[in-house]
């Protein structure tokens, strides 16, 4: 099973396609490449420069997810090809599951081709999966207005009538 949460020396793991969870992190991922959705230009990183994304569909004879390919890995991979994914990680856009590479991941042409078919009737991204609000972090230091700079402690506040 995939390693669950960030610990201090997590090793990547190797899981099939059908054992990927929405908490799943260092995972090592050996699935088909079944179909690329058409390329998007989306301003994105805090700065907006211009970025290039794609979404490929890839499994294995247990299950296929959605793999997020950005700006140079798209034109690394083409149909059927078999890749290798490593140090991957889920997570979730819109409410469905992703696969992603990330900074410290690492997608590669598998040396060995995937037997079997890809199992496209268990597909992890077409679930709808609840996702947790992500918590308030502070203002920062920037104000935008409102309270004239007095800061609200504490949660509820009992209302007088």
């Amino acid at each position: 099973m995939a390693i669950e949460s960030f610990s201090g020396s997590r090793q990547p793991v190797d899981v099939k396609v059908g054992e990927l969870t929405t908490d799943s992190r260092a995972v090592n991922v050996t699935a088909k490449l079944v179909s690329k959705s058409e390329i998007r230009n989306i301003a994105a990183g805090r700065d907006g420069a211009p970025h290039r994304v794609c979404d490929a569909l890839v499994g294995d004879e247990t299950g296929c997810v959605y793999l997020t390919l950005w700006d140079d890995n798209i034109e690394k991979v083409n149909e059927d090809d078999t890749l290798s994914i490593g140090n991957g990680y889920v997570s979730l856009f819109r409410g469905n599951m992703r696969l992603n590479i990330g900074r410290y991941g690492t997608l590669e042409i598998a040396k060995e081709a995937l037997e079997g078919e890809v199992n496209t009737e268990n597909n992890l991204s077409t679930k709808v999966y609840e996702q947790p609000r992500r918590p308030f972090r502070g203002r920062g230091g920037r104000d935008f207005g409102g309270r004239g700079g007095r800061e609200r402690r504490g949660g509820y506040r009992q209302r007088r009538y």
